[in-house]
């Protein structure tokens, strides 16, 4: 599998568009996924939360990427999401994933610059090229893909500072930087994101030159607010609420409907997927960027 992921990031810094994650846990997802990508000619990331690789299995996931990368003839970037710990990066490095993201956003700053340096150098050693995504600043919500009943207070005091930032990222060397901006996790259906469009700007503009950056919580941004933050700077967006609703719903709806064929019931749930990951390629603007 293509470990010279770093390319596929500077050609988005340079194109001006953004490559999406798409999270997935299962090989129905992946498949659906990778067939959209394939049909749009766009970059685009299988991204695996802890909980997500430990249900699909590191090394089945890395197999069923090479499988992909072969038939689409697109290099396939899997990405360790939200990974918490130096035990868990070095599990990832072990399988094979060539994109790791380590999250200490929860951690205080110098613990969370210490163990992001240390995932840098680890990664570094196996290979030079592997893409590594630090976080700084608390995203809103609970850190979790699901619908939010509650109201998610986002905190100023918790976005991303452009000075504190510029001084994470040479600090640690790595090359995607998840920011705080107003993104939180999850769909709430009583707080609505509100992007901090001047934050991003300025971070930026102080950071385009050193690393790339990265939206978390992509489901339930409106998709114009989408595009302007691809327009202003942002490189990578997760998307993973979005694809567990549509994939979950018309499974659901079949499952109701009698249907006890698994080909025939996922195969619904596969389209739902697919038509998600087409609008999310669209807006992040990377549709014929292969």
């Amino acid at each position: 599998m293509n470990l010279n992921t770093k390319q596929f990031f500077k050609k988005a810094e340079d194109g001006g568009y953004a490559i999406p994650q798409l999270n997935v846990s299962s090989a129905d997802q992946m498949k659906a996924v990778a067939k959209v990508a394939l049909e749009l000619k766009s970059p685009f990331i299988f991204g695996t939360s802890e909980g997500e690789g430990k249900f699909l299995g590191l090394r089945q996931a890395i197999a069923l990427a090479e499988v992909y990368e072969k038939e689409t003839g697109i290099a396939s970037i899997l990405n360790a999401d939200h990974t918490k710990s130096l035990e868990k990066v070095r599990e990832y490095l072990d399988a094979g994933y060539n994109s790791i993201h380590i999250d200490g956003s929860l951690l205080p700053y110098e613990e969370n610059l210490e163990i992001t340096k240390k995932a840098v150098d680890m990664a570094r050693k196996v290979n030079e090229n592997i893409s590594v995504e630090g976080e700084l600043g608390q995203i809103g919500g609970p850190g979790s893909s699901k619908i939010l009943t509650e109201a998610v207070e986002i905190k100023e005091e918790n976005l991303t500072s452009p000075k504190q930032a510029l001084e994470f990222v040479e600090a640690t060397g790595i090359d995607r930087l998840g920011v705080s901006i107003g993104n939180m996790h999850g769909i709430s259906n009583i707080t609505k994101p509100k992007l901090d469009f001047e934050r991003l700007s300025e971070l930026h503009e102080i950071l385009k030159e050193k690393c790339v950056l990265v939206l978390h919580g992509g489901s339930g941004i409106p998709d114009d607010d989408i595009k302007k933050a691809v327009e202003l700077g942002i490189r990578k967006i997760n998307i993973n609420t979005e694809l567990r609703l549509a994939f979950a719903g018309a499974l659901k709806k079949a499952l109701e409907a009698g249907e006890t064929t698994p080909y025939k019931f996922i195969a619904p749930a596969q389209d739902a997927t697919q038509k998600t990951t087409q609008e999310k390629i669209e807006i992040c603007g990377s549709k014929n960027k292969i």
